[in-house]
């Protein structure tokens, strides 16, 4: 795998982009990605992510900013002279063609000599774990398959960058979780650079160095995953990534990046974000898993009390659903395990946190 380098590779200069030259889709996207990078636009539907994507192929033009690959700017380059690579939801195979044909494509149409392309073709088809299906064609083949072929069609002519727009939105459950790692091991294994587009939050944290945020045409944070998830920088990517609770409050004080929060089941510390005040309404949030049912040996700094709605057995944990008085669900998750408790039907308990794990954001 190269090695990622500190240069930019990949430039997004204020990109914006309107349809009607009134309403922006794109509001401004900046973004440096380095050589050998893998990076996530991720998003709900209509938030811009995919209108990032096309700009940069070149399927869409750029309304103003600028897009620029190893310094030059590609905003008015034919998309089929950018040198990228793209994988599609829906793999895009010719169904006439074998699947080594398919591979063959690209290249005969860059000029290659025969014995070269077939060299490369049968190197390509050993990289995807394909060897034996060279002369099948894709009618002939599963999900998983055509999305391997058309994950090394993508490769093939050694692109400088491969984008991929929903590759895995219509697999099932196993296969989509396979060509996760598939992806991440030719990732690895070759280092090409990444733009990848997708919805699903599980996919992106498991897969990508960096993840960008999208909402409404604007990147609310892009960070690596473990960053977005653990100190999201607004309500909004919390709830977005990962699963979370929020518990409404008042801001009593703040002191050294921690806030006191007055709630209506008690007082909880908390982490500050960026812009809360003090006297201002927020809403704490605390993710599931970050949340520990009395009694218990964890250390904790924060105890609310909370009504038992329901338990819900998932196989390897079990979630528990609360009530806070206002009537907002509260959920916790706890490992399938002999300490696990049992509760009554509006049976009262106390949910224990850790300052760390709570974060106070600002709402209104």
């Amino acid at each position: 795998m190269k090695d990622i380098g500190s240069d930019t590779f990949l430039r997004f200069d204020n990109v914006k982009k309107s349809y009607d030259q009134k309403n922006l889709v794109v509001k401004g996207f900046d973004m440096d990605v380095r050589e050998g990078e893998f990076i996530t636009l991720l998003g709900p539907s209509g938030s811009g992510k995919t209108t990032v994507l096309m700009m940069l192929a070149g399927f869409e033009s750029v309304t103003s900013g600028d897009i620029a690959i190893s310094g030059k700017s590609i905003n008015k380059t034919a998309p089929n002279k950018r040198n990228i690579g793209m994988v599609f939801q829906n793999y895009a195979l010719f169904p006439h063609m074998t699947v080594a044909e398919n591979l063959a494509y690209p290249l005969s149409v860059r000029k290659m000599p025969k014995n070269a392309i077939k060299e490369r073709v049968a190197e390509y088809l050993a990289l995807v774990e394909l060897s034996d299906f060279g002369n099948r064609r894709p009618g002939q083949l599963s999900g998983g398959q055509k999305q391997r072929v058309a994950l090394a069609r993508a490769m093939i002519f050694q692109p400088e960058l491969i984008l991929m727009d929903e590759p895995l939105g219509a697999l099932d459950k196993n296969l989509r979780e396979q060509m996760q790692f598939e992806i991440t091991r030719l990732h690895k294994q070759i280092g090409f650079t990444v733009i990848y587009v997708t919805h699903d939050q599980t996919e992106a944290l498991s897969m990508s160095d960096r993840i960008a945020v999208f909402n409404d045409g604007i990147v609310q944070q892009c960070a690596p995953p473990a960053e977005l998830y653990e100190r999201p920088v607004n309500a909004f990517v919390a709830d977005f990534i990962g699963e979370n609770n929020f518990v409404s409050g008042v801001v009593k004080n703040i002191q050294g990046g921690k806030a006191l929060v007055e709630t209506d089941v008690g007082t909880i510390t908390a982490h500050a974000a960026d812009n809360l005040i003090a006297g201002g309404s927020c809403k704490v949030s605390i993710r599931p898993e970050k949340l520990f049912i009395h009694p218990t040996n964890h250390a904790h700094d924060n105890a609310v009390t909370v009504t038992f709605n329901t338990r819900i057995y998932v196989g390897d944990f079990i979630r528990y659903y609360f009530k806070l008085p206002d009537g907002t669900d509260i959920i916790v998750k706890v490992l399938n395990d002999l300490s696990a408790p049992e509760f009554e039907d509006g049976a009262q308990a106390k949910l224990l946190s850790l300052e760390k794990d709570c974060i106070a954001f600002p709402t209104g």
